[in-house]
Parts: structure tokens; sequence; C-alpha cells
């Protein structure tokens, strides 16, 4: 059998999930202002591109982390983003090229985040190296210095590193909150994968709505 072609599929368009389709979670978390910080997670022109523009799920997806960025800055609520380095040295980038090829390059249609959500003062962007956004970054340290110990996830891709970023906050005691139609995935299939599974493993999704009534 040949082994899969490394890189990013075409991503056709799907509907994102509603509040009454959420899986339940098992855990009992409930979302607080003062407890909480924005991760948009890698929201660059690199991921963006396989997605069919102006369609459902990243343009109503990009719409709904605008509000939740704007709404976390309104409220004091720490908003840190994830960005990946282009032209990544083959060593650095390791096994993540066995599966998904070279990666990004420095050029404009890759490396920035994507305009609707450029960082503003005051946010913090962390070099992003692995599937996890605590993986050899100061994300923890952060948020600790800042008193926040809940996260609210949203951006791409929702089953890969949006879940196992959701899975290592679990691990180092910082709960973790999907924001079920601000993620975006290869299709419904796996974005409802990453919901169940984090709602049954280590976290709460929930819809942008239901987030912006507390922050």
């Amino acid at each position: 059998m040949n082994a899969p072609k490394a890189g990013l599929p075409t991503i056709a368009p799907y509907d994102l999930p509603r509040a009454q389709e959420l899986p339940k979670p098992r855990a009992p978390f409930r979302l607080e202002r003062a407890r909480a910080a924005l991760l948009i997670h890698d929201m660059q022109n690199y991921f963006l591109r396989v997605f069919t523009p102006d369609a459902s799920p990243i343009s109503p997806a990009i719409a709904n982390i605008a509000a939740l960025a704007a709404a976390a800055r309104r409220a004091g609520v720490p908003v840190f983003y994830t960005a990946q380095e282009g032209d990544q040295d083959r060593r650095d980038r390791g096994l993540q090229a066995e599966l998904w090829g070279p990666g990004m390059s420095w050029a404009p249609e890759h490396q920035p985040i994507v305009d609707a959500l450029r960082p503003e003062k005051g946010d913090h962007v962390l070099v992003k190296h692995r599937y996890s956004a605590f993986q050899r970054s100061n994300l923890e340290e952060l948020m600790r210095a800042r008193s926040r110990d809940q996260l609210v996830i949203c951006g791409v891709y929702a089953h890969i590193g949006c879940t196992l970023t959701a899975a290592d906050a679990f691990m180092r005691d910082i709960e973790p909150f999907m924001a079920a139609d601000a993620l975006a995935d290869f299709s419904r299939a796996k974005h409802e994968l990453a919901l169940s599974y984090v709602a049954d493993v280590c976290g709460v999704p929930l819809t942008t709505a239901q987030i912006l009534e507390v922050l």
C-alpha cells in the first residue's frame, strides 16, 4: 500500500455545528471571564488557502474569531496567537515533515496571519513548533503570570492542533474550552470528531454566542 501524500488536502465547504449539535461534556468546567485567555490557533494564509473563500466553514469561523478577539480585548482577557515560521529547518520541523511536507515559506501568501484577524497591540504571538501550542513555547508561563487557568481555543485545524492543545492544557490543569463554531477543519466529520473527543476526555465545547455572553 502506498503511503499517503504529504501535504494539506483541498477542503470542501461544510456547515459549522450549531448549539443543539454540540456533544455534552464530561467536564463540569464553567467559563469565567476573570480566569480565561483566548487562543487564536494557526490562522495563517498557508493553512487557510485550502478552504473555499467566502464559504463555510472558514468565512463564518473567521467572523466568529474576530468577534471573540474583540470581546476579549474589551474585557481585558489575554489574546494569544500561534504562528508557524516559514522555511523551517528540516531538523526543527521533525516528524511533521513526514506527514505534511516541508510546510510554509516566508512568502506573504503563506506566513502572515489573515488580515481580518491581524494581532493588535497587547496581544501575544507565539511561535508554533508542534501540534500543541504549549510545546516549546511560554504559553503556560504567560497564562500563569496573568492568573489565567482557562483557555478558549479557536482556529484551525480542529482535530489536529486545536484538539492537541486542549488535551495538553488539561494535563497542565488548565481548563480548555473549544469555540465550536470558531474552528475549521478538513471536513464536518473531522470537526465533529474533535468536539466529541474534547467533550469526552478533557474540555467543554461552546458556541461563540455562549462565550460572548461570558466575555
